[in-house]
Order: structure tokens, then sequence, then C-alpha cells
């Protein structure tokens, strides 16, 4: 097992295959494997367990999407990477994001699926449906994910509140900051994702260099599910030149 010391944080981190670096960052209450186990990348890929999640404890440090970004970019520093690209699902999605903002310089290309960051005023979320939210089977495979992984597996309540929490408070980004977003960007959402698909639209038009796709008949929790059709997405994305 691979840590790298960061802002207090023993961080998880895992280094498979060789080319240009792509980071991959899971989703909340996710693991590396549970988000993308079953996604074969021909790249060198450098997947993170954020601060809580899988093999990286959690402390008593505030949990925000500004901070995980901080210890991805700190991450990268420590193992001399000056240029990377970053697929994140979900509340890694939020967290590429926010990487991309802060250091635009150090971001070839940006995959977020099923991740909005953009948090207009006034927007309220609109009630959820059974068939938009995880399922009882899936809250179950994330807990026996946190106890084969977790070192405190009678954390796991606490600390799914806490990414509640965060993922609720996280301010966002404007319209003003997305616009000047010049980092070729994938969106990737579920038809039936959190987010509805007027809002994904939306997001897509303020985005200055952007793709938007959508998978039919996917829920939140699904679209990491669809490996081959996300592959069929991102590896065209990832290969294409710069225009």
């Amino acid at each position: 097992m691979t840590y790298a010391t960061v802002n207090g944080l023993r961080l998880y981190y895992e280094i498979h295959g060789r080319g240009r670096p792509l980071v991959l960052l899971h989703g909340g209450l996710h693991t590396i494997g549970l988000t993308f186990g079953p996604l074969a990348v021909t790249r060198q890929v450098i997947a993170v367990e954020l601060q809580g999640h899988g093999h990286t404890a959690d402390t008593a440090r505030p949990m925000t999407i500004s901070a995980l970004a901080g210890d991805v970019i700190d991450l990268l520093d420590q193992l001399g990477i000056d240029g990377t690209d970053l697929f994140g699902f979900s509340l890694g999605g939020l967290v590429a994001c926010e990487v991309a903002f802060r250091v635009p310089g150090r971001v070839g290309k940006l995959i977020a699926a099923s991740a909005d960051p953009y948090r207009p005023p006034g927007r309220e979320s609109a009630p959820l449906g059974d068939d938009r939210m995880p399922t009882p089977a899936d809250f179950q495979e994330m807990h026996d994910e946190y106890d084969n992984a977790a070192l405190d597996p009678a954390h796991f309540g606490e600390f799914a509140a806490r990414v509640t929490a965060m993922v609720h408070e996280y301010p966002g980004r404007t319209a003003a900051e997305l616009r000047v977003l010049a980092t070729p960007t994938l969106l990737i959402f579920g038809d039936r994702d959190f987010s509805p698909l007027p809002d994904a639209v939306e997001l897509y038009g303020l985005l200055p260099d952007a793709q938007l796709a959508v998978l039919p008949g996917a829920t939140h929790t699904g679209v990491p599910r669809r490996p081959a059709e996300l592959l069929a997405l991102i590896t065209p994305f990832l290969d294409s030149r710069p225009a």
C-alpha cells in the first residue's frame, strides 16, 4: 500500500500503467475499486482515495471540496507531476473541477461524471424520486466497501453524514468563473442522474470548451457501472489533440 503525507493526512493512492498521467477520483462513500474497478484505461493511472474514504483515514480536519482538491494538488507536487488529465465521478468530479480551477495550467483535460459545480443563486434542488436515488443494495455495497478498507468501520454513519453535509455546503462556482475555464472538459451524466438534464445542459453551455454525453437509462450510481460506454466516450476525448 502506498501513502503520501499531505496536509495532515496519510493519503492512499495507487499508480498503474504507463503514459500520460490520468488522475482518478472516486465518488462519495466509494473506494477506488467501487468506482473504477471495471474501467481498464490504457494510460498511467493515479487513483486516489480521498479523506475518510477507503484506506485513507478520516481526521478532525474540516471536510471541504477545497481541502480535498488541495490534497490532490499536493500529491501531484510530491510525485513531481506538472501535467495530468483528471477523471472524477460525483464527489470526485467536484474535486476534479476544483483542481482544474485552482491549477488550470497543470490540467490538460477534465472529465467530470455526474458532477455539477455550478450553484446559481436561487436554484433549489428538487426532491429526488426513488427512481434516481441509490437503492438499499447500493448503500449496502458502499457500507461493505467501507468495512473492508477503513481503519475504523464503526465510523461509517458519522462519516456518511459529513460527506453529505460537505456536498450540500459546497458553494460551487459562478457562471463567470465557469465561462473562463479553458480546460477541455467532458461532462457525463445519466439521464436519471441527481442533476436534471436541463441543469447539465446549462453547465455545458457555460463552459467554453466542453462536450456533453448522456447515458440512457442510467441513474447516478449506475453511471460507473457502464464501463464499456464510459471507455467509448473518454478514450477518444483524451486521445484527441487540442483544437
